[in-house]
């Protein structure tokens, strides 16, 4: 009876160990089929200083993109640093170029324009947006990825 408990525990150590040593991995091209996310609109007729969006919420390993759109009432240079270092960058789309970049600094619109930012996610948290200078009139916003 022993030998057979003992042979039973041995099994279930063995089985718990294989299961739990198996990498997790995605199959599949991530970055296809991204899903959109609501525009960021910098500015408006009602304030100078107004953003569609303050908030964004992902997932880490959903490809996602992300419309930043200026109207041209003031010159905005947005940021995300920290944002920016946790996510895979496929291409940024500006007119009629397509981007290919490692990594972005910031976004700068000195006029009206728009671009649009191919991404995953990868790294969970929260991570602070703005407009460099504009900060102290409300141009601030939180990606939010778990």
């Amino acid at each position: 009876m022993r030998t057979s408990i003992r042979s039973l525990t041995l099994a279930a150590l063995i089985s718990s160990t294989v299961l739990v040593s198996v990498p997790a991995s995605a199959e599949g091209d991530l970055t296809i089929r991204p899903k959109r996310l609501p525009d960021l609109v910098l500015g408006s007729e009602q304030s100078d200083y107004s953003m569609s969006e303050t908030r964004y919420e992902m997932e880490t390993g959903q490809a996602y993109k992300l419309a930043i759109e200026s109207t041209g009432r003031k010159e905005y240079a947005m940021k995300a640093p920290e944002f920016f270092g946790s996510i895979y960058l496929r291409k940024v789309e500006a007119g009629d170029m397509e981007i290919k970049v490692v990594s972005l600094k910031e976004l700068e619109f000195e006029q009206e324009g728009e671009a649009e930012i191919y991404f995953v996610p990868v790294k969970p948290g929260e991570y602070k947006f703005y407009m460099e200078g504009l900060e102290h009139k409300g141009m601030e916003g939180v990606f939010s990825v778990r």
